[in-house]
């Protein structure tokens, strides 16, 4: 119960930290032509399976509470929203919290290692769901936006 509880807490804290390392991460390779392949990245394109993990719950997590407040450059105020600006704040996000998860997994393997399975498992768990579920949510809200952007076109 010792190892759940210390992996859950150090999970929580690196993961948090692990948004600085994905921030960082965009600002030296946003540029690149390797970022502009990341940034029409799909893991789930089915509606079904991101129903059955949950994604909706998650959505209404974010829409109310205080993690809404954090990136305000991805809302939609109005009908006259520039949407390609939207779109790619959200890849930043998206990919920013896909590096957060890789960097956080990787600790996650070392520490069930070096400590035990049970101590790098607890880890993964706030890390799914302080970075992997809002890349994947990301995603999901790409997808609308583009058939927004598309809806637009003459």
């Amino acid at each position: 119960m010792k190892n759940i509880i210390l992996g859950l807490t150090f999970g929580t804290s690196i993961s948090i930290v692990s948004w600085m390392i994905g921030i960082i991460f965009n600002g030296i390779f946003g540029k690149t032509e390797f970022y502009k392949k990341l940034s029409n990245l799909n893991f789930i394109e089915s509606k079904s399976l991101n129903k059955n993990i949950g994604m909706e719950y998650f959505k209404w997590f974010v829409k109310n509470t205080f993690f809404k407040f954090l990136n305000q450059k991805i809302k939609l105020e109005n009908k006259n929203n520039d949407f390609k600006n939207i779109r790619d704040e959200m890849t930043l996000a998206e990919i920013s919290h896909l590096v957060g998860f890789i960097f956080v997994a990787l600790f996650a393997i070392y520490f069930s290692f070096r400590v035990n399975l049970i101590y790098g498992l607890a880890i993964m768990i706030p890390n799914i769901f302080l970075n992997l579920y809002p890349s994947l949510l990301q995603q999901e809200n790409k997808r609308r936006i583009d058939k927004l952007m598309n809806r637009q076109k003459p």
